[in-house]
């Protein structure tokens, strides 16, 4: 099983509220985050539109931040596929941020990488990742790529057949 975020565009109002959640559950210090929202603007004055896109660590399957560690301070987890960081291995070379296509490791005061762990103490709690927790909008999910594909497929599907006038 291979756990991840899914993002609907369309609810994002760009409140910040999940960077937010994320700094306070992390305690991270101010100007670092692991969850990032970059604005998007499509047309021009004074037809702008504005959309929002939140981002955090993707988790890969290949990930290039754990076959760069020299270190092997980062690990993917087998049993859900998240990338996690053992910060006692850590020697805060910068490798995997220099690896990373994302920007998702970032180096805390101490000189060493943290980065997005999909808030695993708050899932083996049972409980929701925090920027997904306290989303407004309901625009972040999570779980198992199988399951978030079968949802955003439905979505899809049901955009199709509304914009067609097959269902109210």
């Amino acid at each position: 099983m291979q756990l991840g975020f899914s993002f609907n565009f369309s609810r994002c109002t760009g409140c910040m509220s999940c960077i937010v959640a994320c700094q306070d559950q992390n305690d991270l210090p101010g100007g670092v985050a692991f969850r990032h929202v970059i604005k998007l603007e499509k047309g021009k004055y004074p037809s702008v539109k504005f959309s929002f896109l939140s981002l955090a660590c993707l988790h890969c399957g290949d990930a290039p931040c754990v076959m760069v560690c020299p270190t092997g301070a980062l690990q993917r987890r087998d049993r859900d596929g998240i990338v996690i960081v053992d910060r006692d291995l850590c020697i805060g070379c910068h490798s995997c941020a220099l690896a990373c296509p994302f920007g998702a490791p970032q180096y805390l005061e101490d000189g060493k990488m943290a980065k997005c762990d999909f808030c695993v103490a708050r899932l083996e709690a049972g409980l929701e990742p925090a920027c997904v927790r306290v989303c407004p909008c309901r625009a972040l999910d999570f779980g198992p790529l199988e399951k978030l594909e079968n949802i955003i497929a439905e979505r899809a599907s049901r955009t199709i057949l509304e914009s067609r006038g097959l269902i109210p």
